[in-house]
Protein backbone atom coordinates (compact mmCIF):
# COMPACT_ATOMS: atom_id res chain seq x y z
CA UNK A 1 0.00 0.00 0.00
CA UNK A 2 0.72 3.32 -0.37
CA UNK A 3 1.95 5.28 3.08
CA UNK A 4 -0.79 7.29 4.98
CA UNK A 5 0.09 10.91 4.43
CA UNK A 6 0.45 13.90 7.01
CA UNK A 7 -2.87 14.91 5.93
CA UNK A 8 -5.13 11.87 6.15
CA UNK A 9 -3.27 11.32 9.59
CA UNK A 10 -4.67 14.29 10.77
CA UNK A 11 -8.24 13.54 9.54
CA UNK A 12 -8.54 10.02 10.98
CA UNK A 13 -7.15 11.37 14.09
CA UNK A 14 -10.16 13.70 14.54
CA UNK A 15 -12.31 10.52 13.29
CA UNK A 16 -10.59 8.23 16.46
CA UNK A 17 -10.54 11.38 19.29
CA UNK A 18 -14.00 12.71 18.40
CA UNK A 19 -15.27 8.56 18.98
CA UNK A 20 -12.88 6.71 20.52
CA UNK A 21 -15.06 7.03 23.58
CA UNK A 22 -18.15 8.13 22.47
CA UNK A 23 -20.56 4.92 21.88
CA UNK A 24 -20.44 5.21 18.43
CA UNK A 25 -17.58 3.31 17.27
CA UNK A 26 -14.25 4.52 16.43
CA UNK A 27 -13.49 1.31 14.62
CA UNK A 28 -16.06 1.70 12.21
CA UNK A 29 -15.82 4.96 12.35
CA UNK A 30 -12.40 5.09 11.26
CA UNK A 31 -13.07 2.14 8.79
CA UNK A 32 -15.81 4.28 6.95
CA UNK A 33 -13.01 7.39 6.72
CA UNK A 34 -10.72 5.09 5.52
CA UNK A 35 -13.03 3.35 2.87
CA UNK A 36 -13.75 6.92 1.80
CA UNK A 37 -10.34 7.94 1.66
CA UNK A 38 -9.47 4.79 -0.87
CA UNK A 39 -7.08 3.66 1.82
CA UNK A 40 -7.53 -0.56 2.41
CA UNK A 41 -9.12 -1.00 5.24
CA UNK A 42 -7.99 -5.20 5.39
CA UNK A 43 -4.64 -3.91 4.86
CA UNK A 44 -2.32 -5.26 8.27
CA UNK A 45 -0.70 -1.41 8.22
CA UNK A 46 -3.55 0.00 8.17
CA UNK A 47 -5.59 -1.94 10.59
CA UNK A 48 -1.97 -0.83 12.46
CA UNK A 49 -1.86 2.50 12.22
CA UNK A 50 -5.74 2.53 13.65
CA UNK A 51 -4.47 0.60 16.72
CA UNK A 52 -1.82 2.63 17.38
CA UNK A 53 -3.36 6.20 16.85
CA UNK A 54 -5.75 5.20 20.11
CA UNK A 55 -3.13 5.39 22.43
CA UNK A 56 -3.18 9.24 21.77
CA UNK A 57 -6.78 9.11 22.80
CA UNK A 58 -5.61 6.81 25.79
CA UNK A 59 -3.08 9.32 27.23
CA UNK A 60 -5.96 11.69 27.24
CA UNK A 61 -8.05 9.43 29.31
CA UNK A 62 -4.27 8.91 31.48
CA UNK A 63 -4.25 12.94 31.76
CA UNK A 64 -8.21 13.63 32.22
CA UNK A 65 -8.40 10.72 35.13
CA UNK A 66 -4.91 11.59 36.12
CA UNK A 67 -6.14 11.36 40.30
CA UNK A 68 -8.25 8.90 40.08
CA UNK A 69 -5.72 6.63 38.57
CA UNK A 70 -2.91 7.71 40.94
CA UNK A 71 -5.25 6.87 44.09
CA UNK A 72 -5.73 3.76 42.44
CA UNK A 73 -2.38 2.65 41.74
CA UNK A 74 -1.41 4.28 45.15
CA UNK A 75 -4.28 1.74 46.98
CA UNK A 76 -2.43 -1.19 44.64
CA UNK A 77 0.78 -0.73 46.05
CA UNK A 78 -0.14 0.03 49.68
CA UNK A 79 -2.19 -3.57 49.30
CA UNK A 80 0.62 -5.33 48.45
CA UNK A 81 2.56 -4.94 51.60
CA UNK A 82 -0.46 -3.99 53.72
CA UNK A 83 -3.62 -6.77 54.33
CA UNK A 84 -5.71 -4.30 55.40
CA UNK A 85 -5.19 -2.12 52.32
CA UNK A 86 -6.34 -5.21 50.78
CA UNK A 87 -9.22 -5.00 51.48
CA UNK A 88 -10.15 -1.29 50.49
CA UNK A 89 -12.40 -0.88 47.75
CA UNK A 90 -9.90 0.82 45.68
CA UNK A 91 -7.33 -2.01 45.77
CA UNK A 92 -9.87 -4.25 44.60
CA UNK A 93 -11.20 -1.84 41.99
CA UNK A 94 -7.33 -1.58 40.40
CA UNK A 95 -6.99 -5.96 40.56
CA UNK A 96 -10.21 -5.78 38.96
CA UNK A 97 -9.89 -4.08 35.87
CA UNK A 98 -6.62 -6.09 35.53
CA UNK A 99 -8.75 -9.18 35.69
CA UNK A 100 -11.21 -7.96 33.46
CA UNK A 101 -8.80 -6.99 30.80
CA UNK A 102 -7.62 -10.75 30.44
CA UNK A 103 -10.59 -11.94 28.28
CA UNK A 104 -10.50 -9.67 25.60
CA UNK A 105 -6.54 -9.92 25.40
CA UNK A 106 -6.91 -13.46 25.09
CA UNK A 107 -9.79 -13.46 21.96
CA UNK A 108 -7.63 -10.51 20.50
CA UNK A 109 -4.68 -13.09 20.17
CA UNK A 110 -6.47 -16.35 19.10
CA UNK A 111 -8.69 -14.16 16.18
CA UNK A 112 -6.16 -11.95 15.18
CA UNK A 113 -6.15 -13.38 11.66
CA UNK A 114 -10.01 -13.00 11.40
CA UNK A 115 -10.21 -9.03 13.00
CA UNK A 116 -7.53 -8.05 10.44
CA UNK A 117 -9.00 -9.99 7.72
CA UNK A 118 -12.95 -10.66 6.88
CA UNK A 119 -14.13 -9.03 10.34
CA UNK A 120 -12.53 -5.86 8.68
CA UNK A 121 -15.54 -5.42 6.25
CA UNK A 122 -17.52 -2.37 6.01
CA UNK A 123 -20.45 -4.98 5.57
CA UNK A 124 -19.81 -6.01 9.39
CA UNK A 125 -19.29 -2.20 10.35
CA UNK A 126 -22.96 -1.89 9.28
CA UNK A 127 -24.37 -4.83 10.71
CA UNK A 128 -22.56 -4.20 13.92
CA UNK A 129 -23.67 -0.48 14.22
CA UNK A 130 -26.72 -1.80 14.22
CA UNK A 131 -27.04 -4.49 16.36
CA UNK A 132 -24.82 -2.41 18.85
CA UNK A 133 -27.94 0.09 18.93
CA UNK A 134 -30.46 -2.03 20.12
CA UNK A 135 -28.28 -3.47 22.47
CA UNK A 136 -27.81 0.54 23.93
CA UNK A 137 -31.23 0.83 23.54
CA UNK A 138 -32.38 -1.92 25.44
CA UNK A 139 -29.88 -1.12 28.12
CA UNK A 140 -30.44 2.34 28.72
CA UNK A 141 -34.30 1.64 28.78
CA UNK A 142 -34.54 -1.22 31.28
CA UNK A 143 -31.70 -1.02 33.14
CA UNK A 144 -32.29 0.09 36.90
CA UNK A 145 -29.25 2.60 37.37
CA UNK A 146 -29.58 2.43 40.91
CA UNK A 147 -25.72 1.92 41.96
CA UNK A 148 -23.19 4.12 41.54
CA UNK A 149 -19.33 3.45 41.69
CA UNK A 150 -18.62 2.44 44.95
CA UNK A 151 -21.10 0.10 44.52
CA UNK A 152 -18.77 -2.18 41.36
CA UNK A 153 -18.19 -5.52 42.35
CA UNK A 154 -15.91 -8.33 40.18
CA UNK A 155 -18.89 -9.27 38.82
CA UNK A 156 -19.75 -6.15 37.18
CA UNK A 157 -15.97 -5.98 36.00
CA UNK A 158 -15.42 -9.21 34.32
CA UNK A 159 -19.00 -8.55 32.54
CA UNK A 160 -18.31 -4.98 31.73
CA UNK A 161 -14.51 -6.21 30.75
CA UNK A 162 -15.62 -8.98 28.98
CA UNK A 163 -17.84 -7.22 26.70
CA UNK A 164 -15.34 -5.82 24.92
CA UNK A 165 -15.01 -9.25 22.97
CA UNK A 166 -18.11 -7.88 20.88
CA UNK A 167 -15.99 -4.76 19.91
CA UNK A 168 -13.06 -6.68 19.20
CA UNK A 169 -14.67 -9.12 16.56
CA UNK A 170 -17.59 -6.98 15.35
CA UNK A 171 -15.80 -3.14 14.56
CA UNK A 172 -18.90 -0.89 14.76
CA UNK A 173 -20.85 -2.39 17.78
CA UNK A 174 -18.45 -0.06 19.73
CA UNK A 175 -15.83 -0.51 22.76
CA UNK A 176 -17.88 1.75 24.76
CA UNK A 177 -20.83 1.49 23.64
CA UNK A 178 -20.82 -2.88 24.71
CA UNK A 179 -19.03 -1.36 27.73
CA UNK A 180 -21.62 0.84 29.06
CA UNK A 181 -24.67 -1.03 28.32
CA UNK A 182 -23.02 -3.92 30.08
CA UNK A 183 -22.65 -1.88 33.36
CA UNK A 184 -26.34 -0.29 32.53
CA UNK A 185 -28.02 -3.98 32.61
CA UNK A 186 -26.00 -4.41 36.10
CA UNK A 187 -28.17 -1.51 36.84
CA UNK A 188 -24.89 0.98 37.32
CA UNK A 189 -25.94 4.55 37.03
CA UNK A 190 -25.04 6.42 33.35
CA UNK A 191 -21.95 8.18 34.96
CA UNK A 192 -20.46 4.93 36.59
CA UNK A 193 -21.26 3.36 33.61
CA UNK A 194 -19.28 6.17 31.54
CA UNK A 195 -16.37 5.56 34.09
CA UNK A 196 -15.74 2.26 34.14
CA UNK A 197 -15.75 1.97 30.53
CA UNK A 198 -13.08 4.98 30.42
CA UNK A 199 -10.98 2.95 32.87
CA UNK A 200 -11.16 -0.73 31.51
CA UNK A 201 -10.64 1.39 27.92
CA UNK A 202 -6.94 1.76 29.57
CA UNK A 203 -5.22 -1.32 29.65
CA UNK A 204 -6.90 -3.00 26.59
CA UNK A 205 -6.60 -0.12 24.03
CA UNK A 206 -3.07 0.62 25.23
CA UNK A 207 -1.66 -3.06 25.00
CA UNK A 208 -3.44 -3.28 21.48
CA UNK A 209 -1.74 0.01 20.16
CA UNK A 210 1.73 -1.17 21.85
CA UNK A 211 1.07 -4.40 19.86
CA UNK A 212 0.32 -3.40 16.14
CA UNK A 213 3.27 -0.51 16.52
CA UNK A 214 5.87 -3.12 14.74
CA UNK A 215 2.77 -3.57 11.86
CA UNK A 216 2.23 -0.25 11.20
CA UNK A 217 5.85 1.10 10.64
CA UNK A 218 6.62 -2.27 9.58
CA UNK A 219 3.78 -1.90 6.91
CA UNK A 220 4.27 1.63 4.68
CA UNK A 221 2.88 3.89 6.81
CA UNK A 222 5.47 6.21 8.30
CA UNK A 223 6.80 7.47 12.08
CA UNK A 224 5.61 11.27 11.01
CA UNK A 225 2.12 10.20 10.26
CA UNK A 226 2.06 8.10 12.78
CA UNK A 227 3.50 10.59 15.31
CA UNK A 228 0.52 13.26 14.05
CA UNK A 229 -2.28 10.98 14.08
CA UNK A 230 -2.06 10.16 17.51
CA UNK A 231 -0.98 13.98 19.09
CA UNK A 232 -4.31 14.62 17.11
CA UNK A 233 -6.50 11.95 18.59
CA UNK A 234 -5.19 13.12 22.10
CA UNK A 235 -5.92 16.55 21.63
CA UNK A 236 -9.40 15.98 20.12
CA UNK A 237 -9.84 12.80 22.68
CA UNK A 238 -9.51 14.81 25.95
CA UNK A 239 -12.31 17.41 24.66
CA UNK A 240 -14.55 14.56 23.76
CA UNK A 241 -13.90 12.79 27.39
CA UNK A 242 -14.99 16.32 29.33
CA UNK A 243 -18.12 16.70 27.25
CA UNK A 244 -19.68 13.30 27.41
CA UNK A 245 -19.21 12.70 30.96
CA UNK A 246 -21.05 15.95 31.40
CA UNK A 247 -23.95 14.97 29.27
CA UNK A 248 -24.60 11.45 30.62
CA UNK A 249 -25.19 13.10 33.78
CA UNK A 250 -28.14 14.59 32.30
CA UNK A 251 -29.03 12.90 29.73
CA UNK A 252 -29.61 9.15 27.92
CA UNK A 253 -28.09 7.99 25.25
CA UNK A 254 -31.08 8.01 22.52
CA UNK A 255 -28.68 10.78 20.96
CA UNK A 256 -26.00 8.26 20.23
CA UNK A 257 -28.89 5.39 19.35
CA UNK A 258 -30.30 7.58 16.44
CA UNK A 259 -26.82 8.58 15.36
CA UNK A 260 -25.69 4.99 14.93
CA UNK A 261 -28.49 3.73 12.80
CA UNK A 262 -28.64 6.88 10.75
CA UNK A 263 -24.56 6.27 10.03
CA UNK A 264 -25.27 2.26 9.35
CA UNK A 265 -28.47 3.18 6.93
CA UNK A 266 -25.92 6.06 4.85
CA UNK A 267 -23.35 2.88 4.79
CA UNK A 268 -25.84 0.06 3.78
CA UNK A 269 -26.64 2.75 1.11
CA UNK A 270 -23.18 3.44 0.00
CA UNK A 271 -22.01 -0.26 -0.09
CA UNK A 272 -25.00 -1.69 -2.11
CA UNK A 273 -24.78 1.03 -4.83
CA UNK A 274 -20.93 0.46 -4.99
CA UNK A 275 -20.43 4.25 -3.92
CA UNK A 276 -18.35 2.68 -1.38
CA UNK A 277 -16.56 -0.50 -1.63
CA UNK A 278 -16.34 -3.49 1.51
Amino acid sequence: MSAISVGQAVLLGVVEGVTEFLPVSSTGHLKITEGLLDIPVDDKSVVAFTAVIQVGAIAAVLLYFFGDIRRFVGAFANGLTDREARQRHDFKFACWVFYATLPVVAVGLAAKSLIDGPLASLWVVAGSLLAGSAVMWFADRFGRRKRGEDDIDLTDAMAVGSSQILALLFPGFSRSGATMSTALVRDLDRVAATRLSFFLSIPALTGAGLYELKDAVGGGVSVLPLAVGTLVSFVVAYASIAWLLRYVARHSFDLFVGYRVAVAAVLIGLLATGTLST
